[in-house]
């Protein structure tokens, strides 16, 4: 087999089943590509990672075509860190990849969906990063091509009210499915394929992220490298979507959500440019909050969302991920997919 080699990294959390059933429909979907799988446990402490040895040596992974490895991270380091731990390891022969593709373990690739990635990668040489069309097990499309985040969009995402959205229309992170292949600023992160090349330039994920806005991050500083990234409609994905997570079931939001999203803004933006995004946050959160109390909608938000990202704003940053995030929270760093 000649061509250009992809690394696929799977990162689990106390999925093993999903996992290897993400793996069994990457390995379809790698029949024609060179390359290899490497699945890594970000430290479960669940059984998972000796549960997927097994299944992956029942089943011949390891000395197959694409040399399927399981391997331990060591640690919880979050998302980041753990496709980090997999894009470090390499191909089973030491070299790296031209091509990194990170799918998330609940996530099942058609046939040619990393294929449609390669090509479309191989045919825009001046692409960096390219994702896929995401689509829900019942079929239904997911929101995964955004915009970068801004005071506007702070904004307008918590105000969530049509006169505000239709004069930041511009600014809206989350964008309408696109209907072609096009350009976009950044992607979930639950099919994405990098160039090595870039992240040699640019620098793996950024660990100070336990989960969310480390796409976003890496993805802008590619951009802003001269490295866009493209959504390809052809390439497309089967996604439960928060199913380490469990982001549609939060009672409270995470400090670890509150904890990225100060780090992005903080990162790319500066203290001050954070403090606005806030404070506009807030604003569009007590406009929603007013109209609540007149047409009796549904919050939208966890208890106490507003207190807490206030709070939250207050405090001195913390180093790296907190503790509840270190403890308990799962790996899979894509928003919610709908």
């Amino acid at each position: 087999m000649t061509g250009p080699t992809v690394l696929t990294v799977i990162l689990n959390w106390r999925t093993p089943e999903m996992t290897i059933r993400a793996a069994e429909a990457a390995l379809v979907a790698m029949e024609r590509i060179k390359g290899a799988l490497v699945i890594v446990d970000n430290d479960s402490g669940d059984g998972s990672f000796e549960r997927i040895t097994a299944e992956v040596s029942a089943r011949g992974w390891p000395d197959g075509p694409h040399q399927v490895r399981v391997v331990q991270s060591g640690r919880n380091g979050g998302f980041g860190a753990g496709n980090n731990f997999g894009i470090r390891q390499g191909l089973p022969d030491g070299r790296a990849p031209d091509y990194v593709y990170i799918l998330n373990s609940d996530a099942f690739p058609a046939p040619d969906a990393i294929l449609a990635l390669l090509d479309h990668l191989e045919r825009h040489p001046a692409t960096g990063f390219a994702g896929s069309y995401i689509h829900g097990t019942d079929g239904a499309p997911h929101r995964t091509a955004f915009r970068f985040p801004t005071i506007a969009s702070e904004l307008e995402g918590a105000a969530r009210f049509g006169p505000i959205s239709r004069i930041l229309k511009n600014r809206i992170v989350a964008q309408p499915i696109p209907e072609q292949t096009g350009r976009v600023d950044w992607l979930a992160g639950a099919s994405l394929m990098m160039r090595q090349s870039v992240l040699d330039r640019i620098g793996l994920f950024d660990e100070t992220f336990f989960l969310y806005f480390e796409e976003t991050d890496l993805c802008r500083r590619a951009a802003l490298a001269g490295w866009p990234t493209d959504y390809v409609v052809q390439s497309r994905v089967a996604h439960i979507g928060s199913a380490s997570t469990g982001m549609k079931t939060w009672t409270r939001i995470p400090a670890f959500w509150l904890d990225s999203r100060r780090h992005y803004f903080t990162k790319n933006h500066g203290y001050a440019y954070f403090a606005l995004a806030t404070l506009a946050h807030v604003v569009g959160g007590l406009l929603w909050r007013a109209r609540l109390v007149v047409q009796r909608k549904d919050r939208g938000d966890p208890p106490h969302f507003l207190r807490d990202l206030i709070r939250h704003s207050l405090r001195p940053a913390r180093q790296g991920p907190s503790a509840a995030a270190r403890t308990g929270a799962a790996i899979e760093g894509t928003r919610p997919a709908g």
